[in-house]
């Protein structure tokens, strides 16, 4: 049982680049499941390697919204359908298989058998140079018509496109670390919303996870490989744990307290599968097999891999690692791509805006918007004017309790004011908040200082819409920290509409009465003199209506 020494800590705040092995061009490359989890992921890697890369979807429009959408071509086909593969391969020199028929019911594996001989037939008749398939890691002591049919399935995927007369590379992983892969999400689930666990006796068993900047890492390389190569090889981060092992370390990492882990024997997948769909948001019929993989010991046999694709220095990344990457965003407070349209970072661990909705970790939002008659200019004196002497706009009462209870249990409380009565700047404090981000006259982003089981943001925007109307927008962003994060959430929902709904109602009537009261082409621009909360009345029910 052959693993891999452990790797050096790099030493880069966003760990070791997917780099472009030698001899990589500008080759075609076909992506099928470009609108999934690795696939999506790929395509960056390939363009940026120098690939020219070429995506089949079976609905074309799934992937426009992808950072990387206007840099690969885009066809309208599917693996299943040999006569829309055979215009899909015209000029492809490697096809990546990324497609499998996870959760289609009950005849899934004959789906997926059917897709594999279509995809392996329409790539030799159109002579493409290399198929790269991206597999499941398998028991080496457990016959394959005995493993799990998720398992099995992936297994049969291999063997075809392997005897299909095109050189072929399979690679077979284990759990995918990084935001928004099935396995990692629920790993992030179970450990964060649950302090004490009653587990199924398979979180003892043995598994080699794998990042998933590794992952992209082999994929791309795998293009390359010379053609007398057709096989498998096994793909692995450097340390082998239990179900049990990773769920502590992510604990750990995470910055929650130690969790309580009883195994509970009688717990089988299906049980268990219903039990991750109860208190996760990861689907059942995903966590199903899922759960059906992990009673099998799946560790490398070998690292053949790195003869054809180097590892470089620091790589493969540790479990360890692996999880800061994948949480790096939010611990560091950059939620930008969750919840705007800010382009990709780049950063394979990071989630995309496409992912499924339960990836990334939970992030609740409370979004308000609202049309003000008054310029732009005017209302971002308002919103920078906010906070201190100025108050925030609604319901006072409740902002001054939130910051006596802040102060009750060491926390700085409402008592820092703000530097300067008019203009905020980048890191200035807010009361208890602190200024992260600012676009003079457009966008204020301040993140919270207060004590908290989790993190949270507030985000307050100045625009035109498309009709030329001023737009305000406000979203307060919370980013739970285990249990006591998800309750605590919930528990104050229910007064967002009086604290939010009325800091949104006065910031705009705010404006509406400065830009009354402004004589006509008097200054009303950024560095004008800042409107105050305390123009209008303090609760958002007691401000009358502009007439």
């Amino acid at each position: 049982m052959a693993t891999h020494p452990s790797a050096t800590p790099d030493p880069t705040p966003d760990g070791p680049p997917v780099e472009a092995p030698p001899g990589s061009g500008s080759g075609l490359c076909l992506v099928t499941g470009a609108g999934g989890y690795i696939g999506g992921r790929l395509v960056p890697e390939l363009l940026d390697a120098g690939h020219r890369v070429r995506c089949l979807a079976r609905t074309p429009a799934n992937l426009r919204d992808y950072p990387w959408a206007g840099r690969a071509e885009v066809v309208k086909g599917d693996v299943t359908d040999a006569a829309s593969l055979r215009p899909a391969f015209e000029g492809v020199e490697v096809a990546y298989y990324l497609v499998h028929s996870l959760g289609a019911g009950r005849d899934f594996e004959e789906t997926d058998r059917r897709a594999a001989r279509t995809f392996a037939e329409e790539a030799r008749a159109a002579g493409v140079r290399r198929i790269v398939y991206l597999g499941g890691l398998t028991p080496k002591d457990v016959p394959e018509g005995e493993l799990s049919p998720h398992l099995r399935s992936r297994a049969e995927v291999g063997r075809i496109l392997l005897d299909s007369g095109v050189p072929t590379t399979v690679l077979r992983a284990a759990v995918v670390i990084g935001s928004g892969s099935a396995s990692f999400e629920m790993l992030r689930y179970l450990t964060e919303r649950l302090p004490v666990m009653l587990t199924p006796s398979w979180v003892r068993t043995h598994v080699q996870p794998i990042a998933v900047r590794d992952v992209l890492r082999y994929l791309v390389g795998s293009a390359t490989m010379p053609p007398d190569v057709n096989r498998t090889f096994d793909v692995g981060g450097p340390d082998v744990l239990t179900y049990r092992d990773m769920m502590i370390k992510y604990a750990a990492v995470a910055g929650l307290p130690k969790r309580l882990i009883v195994s509970v024997p009688m717990l089988t997948p299906g049980l268990s599968s219903h039990w991750i769909g109860l208190v996760t948001p990861v689907p059942a019929g995903l966590a199903r097999p899922l759960a059906e993989s992990l009673r099998y010991e799946v560790v490398c046999a070998e690292h053949d891999i790195a003869e054809y694709v180097p590892d470089p220095p620091g790589a493969p990344i540790s479990f360890d690692r692996a999880l800061a990457l994948a949480l790096q965003r939010v611990q560091e407070a950059k939620v930008t791509t969750r919840w705007s349209s800010a382009s990709l970072p780049g950063a394979p661990s990071d989630p995309l805006p496409t992912d499924p909705d339960w990836a990334g970790g939970s992030l609740y939002v409370d979004e308000r918007e609202r049309t003000v008659d008054a310029p732009p200019e005017t209302l971002w004196k308002v919103v920078e004017g906010i906070g201190g002497e100025n108050g925030w706009y609604s319901f006072p009462l409740a902002w001054a309790v939130r910051g006596w209870l802040d102060r009750l249990v060491g926390g700085v409380g409402l008592r820092r004011g703000r530097r300067d009565a008019q203009r905020l700047r980048v890191g200035d404090a807010l009361d208890f908040w602190r200024v992260e981000e600012i676009e003079r006259g457009s966008l204020l982003r301040l993140r919270a200082e207060m004590r908290l089981p989790g993190l949270a943001w507030l985000e307050m925007r100045s625009e035109r819409d498309e009709r030329g109307r001023t737009r305000y927008r406000q979203r307060a962003l919370f980013h739970p920290r285990g249990l006591a994060g998800q309750l605590y959430w919930w528990s104050v929902a229910p007064f967002h509409a009086v604290v939010f709904g009325g800091m949104a109602r006065n910031i705009a009537r705010t404006a509406e009465r400065a830009a009354d009261a402004s004589p006509k082409g008097a200054n009303t621009g950024a560095d004008a003199s800042t409107a105050r909360a305390g123009d209008v009345p303090a609760h958002a029910g007691d401000a009358p209506p502009r007439s």
